[in-house]
């Protein structure tokens, strides 16, 4: 009895011992990314782009790290201001994380007769974990309605 006790006894402690593997903080991620967006920080949010980062928007479909970054972050960025979201769906685990919802930015005009607009739609922000132990945002996909005139 008292062998099994003693085997019983090294299995909790060893199976005890064995780490967990955590999943990443998406919430922490994706703030980290928007601030950088609403902080006027192209340069920031290129950082947090994988090599082969996708993104999608409609029809558009922009591939890879310089792509995305010359053609939806520098295009972008100074055209919007105060990005938000509403986050309706997460999940992470050690190699893969997403955040889904609703998004809202404030537009801005592109010349003096313009009025500035409010951007809304649906976002899903997708991230991976790299060999280094990086997360590297890896999908992006906006689906954004008609910009509205904001009052």
């Amino acid at each position: 009895m008292k062998r099994y006790l003693s085997i019983l006894f090294f299995a909790v402690v060893l199976s005890s011992c064995t780490q967990q593997k955590e999943a990443v903080n998406i919430q922490r991620l994706n703030q980290e990314f928007i601030s950088a967006w609403n902080n006027d920080d192209p340069e920031k949010v290129i950082s947090f782009l994988a090599d082969d980062v996708q993104f999608i928007q409609g029809e558009t479909h922009f591939n890879g790290k310089s792509e995305v970054a010359n053609k939806w972050v520098k295009d972008t960025y100074p055209t919007i201001s105060d990005l938000k979201t509403n986050v309706v769906s997460t999940g992470a685990d050690e190699q893969i994380a997403y955040e889904a919802g609703t998004f809202s930015v404030d537009v801005l005009p592109s010349g003096t007769d313009q009025l500035h607009g409010i951007g809304e739609g649906n976002f899903i922000l997708l991230w991976k974990k790299g060999a280094d132990g990086n997360w590297k945002l890896s999908y992006a996909q906006l689906e954004g309605l008609p910009v509205q005139a904001k009052n």
